[in-house]
């Protein structure tokens, strides 16, 4: 048996302030030297400990840590975990209450060149909406999201690969497709956006009937596709070796927006499927426009619309589910990335989530007692995707849970806002109400 010190630690790359890394070390000195000498990195990116504790198994808090967490590492089988002030300190109070925590580990200065944990405010403008305008509240985990000026996320081409891959690709068959959000078209992949180049590449492979992208003429000349609004249209295969500025119309004083009158009039007597990335500011309109039309969809939104308000009703309809995957980055208007967690939302079928897996649905006494509680109400409060199967009052899970696909395991949602817990009179994150139908 070992006898070694065991620690988990949380650091940071100079370059990379919108993620840390948890790992777990016999030698957390010796870790952080390896970090900062890593071949292929640049001499400015200077790793920094952000947090160091000693523990009695680093392997079993790293597994639980990565269990709690999961939704917040770039991948499974990486340790790198999306960071913002808010949720460094939700790492390290879990750290901390962990039974197997010992004690912090105070690092000496010259050790802690201590890393600004930067928000995505610093590439923001300070016309950006607030957050009461933007629907969510200081305290929520995701709100940067929300603060990239002008809502200037470019989707990458990757993750709608990796999203439409989940579905039949018949859906798409002699359909049209309606990229009705700042979809710019060229004839190279650089000036054209991620949503239209993806349909353009697998316009024949799909057989789709026709392909129609309104880019909008915003303040900035986005893909340098022009600072006029414009339809494009790609009516069938043959098109598709045509130069594609001859298939654009350019309607007088039309700025390309999707509630404009002449791309709602597409939307409603000629799209078949929307796809698209809406603008975060504005996607209360952009829901109810799309919802509203009746038309099927799969557009990226955010993270949090499964708390919100505003939102809820939708998933009680049963007019929207979750996608089945997150998205946790996108390219600012300088091609570079910007971590900002958004999720795909459709109304199209859902066969097989994978993320099933990740509910832990079984009777109220075995779920273990520190993902259980009652709060100042009596309401029971479940954390970590465990689900009560045996449970007949409603009781307030986290959105994680939906985003797995709860509702289609015989939940219901049973509130038409988002549920504020009170323990000791203080208030905790915002959850759902939910009962077994």
């Amino acid at each position: 048996m070992s006898t070694e010190t065991e620690y988990i630690y949380i650091v940071q790359s100079s370059k990379e302030p919108s993620w840390c890394k948890i790992g777990k070390s016999n030698d957390y000195e010796r870790r952080l030297k390896e970090y900062n000498s890593m071949t292929g990195k640049s001499k400015d990116n200077i790793y920094s400990y952000l947090f160091v504790c000693e523990v009695s198994d680093m392997r079993q808090v790293e597994k639980d840590i990565t269990e709690r967490f999961k939704l917040f590492r770039q991948d499974s089988k990486a340790e790198i975990y999306l960071c913002s002030k808010e949720m460094f300190a939700n790492y390290v109070k879990f750290i901390k209450e962990h039974k197997l925590f010992i004690k912090e580990i105070n690092l000496e200065p010259e050790k802690n060149k201590e890393v600004e944990i930067v928000k995505i405010e610093k590439i923001v403008k300070k016309e950006t909406p607030s957050l009461k305008k933007r629907e969510l509240t200081p305290k929520d985990v995701m709100q940067k999201a929300k603060k990239v000026a002008d809502d200037e996320f470019y989707t990458r081409y990757e993750d709608i690969e990796k999203e439409i891959a989940m579905y039949d690709k018949n859906i798409w068959k002699d359909k049209c497709v309606f990229c009705n959000c700042d979809d710019a078209v060229g004839n190279s992949e650089n000036r054209s956006s991620a949503f239209a180049w993806y349909f353009l590449n697998n316009f024949e492979k799909f057989g789709l009937k026709k392909l129609i992208c309104t880019h909008y003429a915003s303040k900035k000349d986005l893909f340098n596709a022009g600072s006029r609004g414009y339809i494009f249209t790609l009516n069938g295969v043959k098109e598709l070796e045509s130069d594609y500025d001859d298939l654009k119309l350019f309607p007088e004083e039309y700025d390309g927006s999707f509630d404009h009158p002449i791309s709602v009039k597409i939307l409603n007597e000629e799209a078949d499927i929307v796809c698209t990335n809406p603008p975060f500011s504005r996607a209360r309109d952009y829901w109810k426009l799309v919802i509203d039309s009746g038309k099927k969809f799969l557009i990226i939104s955010n993270f949090t619309n499964v708390l919100n308000t505003a939102y809820i009703h939708y998933f009680i309809d049963n007019k929207v589910s979750p996608g089945y995957n997150r998205v946790d980055w996108f390219e600012n208007p300088k091609r570079q990335l910007t971590d900002a967690p958004g999720h795909w939302y459709t109304n199209l079928p859902i066969i097989n989530r994978p993320r099933y897996k990740n509910l832990k649905i079984m009777p109220l006494k075995n779920i273990p007692e520190k993902y259980k509680k009652y709060d100042d109400s009596k309401t029971l409060l479940v954390d970590d995707c465990y689900i009560p199967n045996d449970y007949k009052k409603p009781f307030a899970i986290s959105g994680y849970s939906i985003l797995n696909g709860l509702l289609e395991k015989g939940y219901k949602i049973v509130q038409l806002k988002q549920y504020e817990p009170y323990i000791g009179g203080k208030r905790k994150f915002s959850r759902v109400l939910v009962q077994k139908g």
